[in-house]
């Protein structure tokens, strides 16, 4: 606020008088403004674990209540996110969502519903699924990895942040997924269905094409892009053409803002043993608030 200039010490008592009274008669100051219409609560937050530990009632869909609360987004946000996370037309006109430049990487295991020919790794939940993944690019998956078994669901939370719709994808997932022989056409791959969710109870999925464009390229799937080797503390923010993992965009399920991610494997292969399924290695927000 800019403070008045002291009166020039020329000035006469009349010309004195004479600007205090204008002064009196000018209409009341406007409060000052809140500046950038409140930073989003939670922007640069480190992520913590919000109920660490696998759901023993293995609802698949469903998370525990946490910290998270209902995902509502704070009142200093945007003003134009509902209570589901999709685009509010009354929010119109609010000040811009902050986004951290720090990824945001799974903090939480809401629930884990396994399929049949799960078990490998299980026994290492909640902590091997959480954090940056364990790539070993793409002629090598990573064993540090937990399988879902046929059919089987597991749902992470970002604990006090969550995933923010900006500029390209949003949201990346973590599989083993490898090229043999370096051919990426002959990718060894076991899709996965996700889904988002800003209240744990209302869910958006992506559009998984299973079928694939012949060239190992299954768009809207998880579970076919390998993840590479990389220093999560250096690569901010966070570059899918450097990290690996499968990308996407909230705004292709109609969301602002989510707080869960639900994988569904799809039985790309017959069960044997104990690692059939969709192998989650992590989960990781782009862009996080």
């Amino acid at each position: 606020m800019m403070t008045p200039s002291p009166t020039s010490k020329g000035v006469g008592l009349a010309a004195l008088l004479l600007s205090l009274l204008a002064g009196c008669s000018s209409s009341a100051k406007a409060p000052p403004g809140n500046g950038s219409g409140g930073a989003a609560n939670g922007a640069g937050a480190t992520a913590a674990p919000a109920g660490a530990g696998s759901d023993a009632g293995g609802d698949g869909g469903k998370p525990s209540a946490n910290s998270a609360g209902g995902g509502s987004v704070d009142a200093a946000g945007d003003g134009g996110v509902a209570a589901d996370g999709s685009e509010d037309a009354g929010g119109a006109g609010g000040a811009p969502v902050e986004i951290s430049p720090e990824p945001a990487y799974g903090a939480s295991v809401e629930s884990f519903a396994p399929g049949t020919g799960a078990g490998y790794n299980s026994d290492k939940l909640p902590g091997i699924v959480l954090g940056p993944p364990q790539g070993k690019g793409t002629s090598q998956g990573s064993t540090d990895v937990v399988s879902l078994g046929a059919g089987g669901e597991i749902v992470l939370g970002f604990g006090e942040l969550g995933i923010v719709d900006g500029p390209g994808p949003d949201l990346l997932v973590f599989e083993n997924a490898f090229w043999p022989g370096g051919d990426a056409t002959k990718v060894f791959y076991e899709l996965g269905e996700v889904s988002v969710s800003e209240d744990g109870e209302t869910w958006r999925a992506f559009e998984c094409d299973t079928a694939g464009d012949g060239a190992g390229n299954f768009p809207g799937c998880a579970g076919w892009t390998p993840t590479l080797a990389y220093d999560a503390t250096q690569l901010v923010p966070l570059a899918p053409e450097l990290s690996g993992g499968d990308a996407f965009d909230l705004a292709d399920v109609g969301l602002k803002h989510a707080r869960f991610v639900k994988i569904r494997d799809l039985q790309t292969l017959a069960p044997g043993g104990t690692t059939t399924g969709f192998d989650l290695d992590a989960v990781a927000a782009i862009h996080a608030q």
